[in-house]
């Protein structure tokens, strides 16, 4: 997928090309688009163009993930609008939500283009019709999914849509998206994935990965029940931890591992498909020593900064420390290096890159280390502790950090909360860890966070397209 990633440019101009304002909706039947969809590879070049708006909208997710949570903060005073995240007086003319909302709807979008097209598809002509399928159901499920967790409410699309109908798309329930939409497309998606890939391939969406986001979405419901089914079905298919935390990430090895199960993949080679992690979240050193000692060029942008409040609630013997949460590194010549105004840094993200914001480096958006957890969280809220214990003692002995011993179903929930910090932070889970387990008020509020705030604002522009509050209102204390 990494090497194929790079036609997404492609895809995105063909997909674009009638593009207008408000949810990017394409009309009904245009020509350019109708001479598109013929054979096995145009659907297969559609669909890519479909991940590469998730490429887009992944470059900033940490800031909803992780800037906005406790794990991370602007430490620095030359941003304003990090430090409005930060400080939870962001409003909706933010560009960070116009151009979320507009990725999430261009990739909702391409997917139900594809879905309309293949609809009459000739097997025989496309003959990966069932796989394209899947993936765009799966893509389409995850773009809503994301959504539903920011916005709340969204406007519903499943069809391709004209300009005029979408002035009249209203705001639908999260409960109606979740049961029409996410689920729905999750469930046929695993159906019609393969388990593995090959060749370039590797890295497209498989069967496993549709499971493993749709245990997340069924603890995100409390659907327990649901929940531990499917992850366990997750632990049956061949995915293991990989034997030592921090080669996770370590970018000179490959990122498709035992562990892996869904990224949002980067391509560097001045492909315009890098990724801009390794040098967002590198602070800025004397002399620009950090920078040459991890082979990062074009400048450290010092963003995504993790709190010492998460440094300080690690275990000093725990190795994923070093690797979440540095007050610094070692130089080749056994020199401990800080930097020049941050305290800690994240060593998650850093891969040689020769240009700015050309990184290989991949977001992780699920990795069997999660479904584990979540799997050992699922069986204790089901009354199962013991063997919940299995699973997050499977995560501890993999960081070397002692297992634990039977204990009450409410001390386990707290450890195993606590395990999901020091396993996941900087991986941009956090925020929706805590809005999923009703803990954002009182986790985030002693840190400015009002209530309403567990949504983020409509994008005000869309609010001003539609001039319709009956359509699209504005969440509740943003206006």
């Amino acid at each position: 997928m990494k090497k194929i990633i790079c036609i997404a440019s492609l895809a995105s101009i063909l997909t674009m090309s009638c593009q207008n304002d408000f949810i990017n909706l394409n009309p009904i039947s245009t020509v350019s688009v109708d001479a598109v969809y013929k054979t096995d590879k145009d659907f297969q070049d559609a669909v890519v163009g479909v991940y590469s708006m998730l490429k887009n909208q992944y470059q900033d997710f940490w800031i909803f993930g992780d800037l906005r949570s406790d794990d991370s903060w602007h430490a620095l005073g030359n941003d304003a609008f990090l430090i409005s995240v930060d400080k939870f007086n962001m409003n909706g003319d933010a560009a960070l939500m116009i151009n979320t909302w507009r990725n999430y709807y261009s990739a909702i979008n391409r997917a139900n283009l594809v879905l309309s097209r293949i609809e009459t598809a000739d097997p025989a002509v496309v003959t990966n019709k069932t796989r394209h399928v899947a993936e765009a159901k799966f893509l389409r499920a995850f773009a809503y999914f994301d959504l539903v967790r920011i916005f709340g409410d969204v406007p519903l699309n499943t069809v391709p849509t004209s300009i005029a109908e979408g002035y009249t798309k209203k705001r639908e329930s999260v409960d109606k998206i979740y049961d029409e939409v996410i689920i729905k497309d999750l469930l046929e998606a695993e159906a019609g994935l393969p388990e593995k890939y090959t060749g370039v391939d590797v890295g497209r969406v498989t069967k496993g990965a549709a499971r493993a986001i749709l245990g997340r979405v069924y603890m995100t419901r409390k659907d327990f029940v649901k929940a531990e089914a499917k992850l366990q079905e997750v632990t049956t298919m061949g995915y293991s931890l990989l034997p030592v935390y921090k080669d996770l990430f370590d970018y000179t090895k490959d990122e498709h591992h035992s562990e892996y199960i869904f990224d949002i993949e980067y391509q560097d080679g001045n492909l315009g498909a890098g990724s801009g992690f390794s040098n967002k979240f590198l602070p800025k050193s004397a002399n620009s020593l950090a920078e040459t000692f991890y082979g990062i060029k074009g400048g450290a942008g010092e963003q995504n900064t993790p709190t010492l409040a998460l440094f300080d609630s690690f275990d000093p013997k725990d190795p994923r420390r070093d690797v979440t949460v540095a007050k610094g590194y070692t130089d080749n010549n056994g020199v401990f290096q800080g930097f020049l105004q941050i305290a800690t840094f994240t060593k998650k993200y850093l891969a040689v890159t020769n240009t700015l914001h050309d990184s290989k480096v991949n977001w992780k958006v699920i990795r069997y280390a999660d479904v584990l957890l979540m799997y050992a969280e699922a069986l204790n809220e089901n009354g199962k502790s013991e063997l919940a214990l299995t699973y997050l003692n499977q995560v501890r002995t993999r960081a070397a950090m002692p297992v634990y011993a039977s204990m009450p179903k409410d001390q386990l929930r707290a450890k195993i909360y606590e395990e999901r910090i020091y396993e996941l932070s900087m991986e941009g889970v956090r925020w929706f860890d805590l809005a999923r387990t009703d803990r954002l008020v009182t986790v985030m509020g002693p840190l400015g966070m009002q209530p309403y705030q567990a949504l983020f604002p409509i994008p005000l522009v869309e609010i001003q397209i539609i001039n319709n509050p009956s359509v699209l209102p504005q969440n509740p204390g943003y206006n």
